[in-house]
């Protein structure tokens, strides 16, 4: 393949490296970027069966771009950045880990092979994860965490130990829920997939190289007889033109399908705050769950003072929104809570404002009237996390979210960890 001078309006520099269906470029005028061209190529068996395929270039670069955006928006760290042009798109220049690194949720193929006995279909729960060191000589061979730790993998000024391993397993696995998720949208099961992380120049491990219909099983209906993945392509002995045309329709499909993949759920959290003197309290609740992905809007009223008023503007919600969580703000003597809760079927929760007298006006939002299942919390932040989980369960986007938060805050105390080993 011929190397290109310019690409999407960017000059190319050198070429970094060449695969057998894409080639990286530097681009000497956007440090820190490189940009990966698809190639109209489709391979299997380590590049031993391998055809033209015109088109799939464009169909693997957009595919990949809107897999991208997805787990981008649930706040996975990734090297993509965006398209550049139809089989181009620029990302983050990273030293890229020589492993890939597999999630299955159901045993098959390869699977079954290396493990006899095994059924087809064994669903695997939490989803397995393996690793394989990237060698086309040798077929790619698979290897523990342990052999990973004791390669002493140094990329970016960064040695990938144990602490390394662990998030990047955890992320695997994140990043295969999210677009199993995402795919039971559209009644597909996914059935495997792998991946693969780089190491930005600032010693970040981001999720990096191309995620398209090569790197995933994908069975709409959980029928093996309907896959629209690589793995059609695999199985034929002779191919035909014909055979190359149906690839390509069932990975032009794959595309198509990616724009149905964001959450249809319309939701809302709504925060009463019984006095305008509670803004600044509501405002640090909608802050935390605005930074998870939440829709939020922010009212003023009283339940003892305007009942009528905010029974009508808690209807006015429920009319309009599929998923909703409503957060009663008030002190003192706490109606605001136990009012919404008593009149609606969506979950209401107590977040009193701070107070000198907080332990004697938290007791009015504990000990609520029979019947009534308002939770109480008293920080900002756990009433816009107790919020997120309730809408998490129709919403995969919230629900993605709190587990990044998760997978975020698990990886910088092993950081701080690290670092004071390291002291001693």
């Amino acid at each position: 393949m011929a190397h290109p001078k310019e690409v999407g309006g960017y000059n190319l520099g050198r070429l970094i490296i060449e695969g057998k269906t894409k080639q990286v470029f530097d681009l000497p005028e956007v440090p820190g970027h490189c940009l990966l061209l698809n190639k109209d190529r489709i391979t299997a068996g380590d590049g031993v069966k391998a055809h033209d395929l015109e088109g799939k270039a464009a169909i693997s670069n957009q595919t990949n771009a809107k897999v991208f955006e997805i787990l981008k928006s649930a706040g996975i760290k990734t090297a993509f950045v965006k398209i550049v042009a139809p089989t181009a798109f620029i990302s983050k220049k990273c030293e890229m880990i020589p492993i890939e690194w597999v999630t299955r949720r159901l045993a098959t193929g390869s699977f079954l092979k290396r493990n006899p006995g095994v059924k087809e279909g064994f669903r695997f729960t939490p989803p397995k994860q393996e690793t394989f060191y990237k060698d086309d000589a040798n077929h790619d061979p698979q290897w523990s965490e342990e052999q990973i730790v004791s390669a002493n993998f140094n990329f970016n000024g960064v040695t990938i130990g144990q602490d390394e391993v662990d998030y990047m397993r955890k992320a695997t696995i994140l990043v295969f829920e999210i677009l199993e998720k995402a795919w039971a949208l559209r009644d597909c099961a996914l059935i495997d997939m792998k991946i693969e992380f780089g190491v930005d120049s600032e010693g970040n491990i981001l999720l990096a190289d191309i995620i398209d219909s090569d790197s995933w099983r994908l069975w709409p209906s959980g029928d093996k007889r309907l896959m629209v993945d690589k793995q059609v392509y695999r199985n034929l002995t002779n191919v035909t033109a014909a055979d190359l045309d149906t690839v390509k329709r069932n990975f032009a499909w794959v595309k198509d399908q990616l724009d149905h993949l964001k959450p249809n759920v319309h939701h809302k959290v709504v925060i009463f705050m019984g006095s305008p003197a509670d803004q600044a309290h509501c405002q640090n609740i909608a802050k935390v769950a605005r930074d998870l992905g939440l829709n939020v809007d922010l009212r003023i009223t009283s339940a003892h003072k305007a009942t009528e008023e905010t029974l009508r503007i808690m209807q006015q919600y429920e009319d309009t929104h599929g998923a909703l969580v409503f957060i009663a703000v008030a002190g003192r003597s706490n109606g605001l809570g136990p009012v919404l809760s008593g009149n609606t079927s969506y979950p209401v929760i107590n977040c009193p404002p701070p107070s000198e007298k907080l332990v004697q006006d938290i007791w009015s939002s504990l000990s609520v009237p029979s019947g009534l299942g308002c939770a109480t919390v008293i920080y900002p932040d756990s009433a816009a996390l107790m919020a997120a989980q309730i809408i998490g369960l129709q919403d995969y986007i919230v629900w993605a979210r709190l587990r990044v938060k998760q997978l975020e805050m698990a990886t910088s105390l092993r950081q701080a960890d690290k670092k004071l080993r390291n002291q001693v």
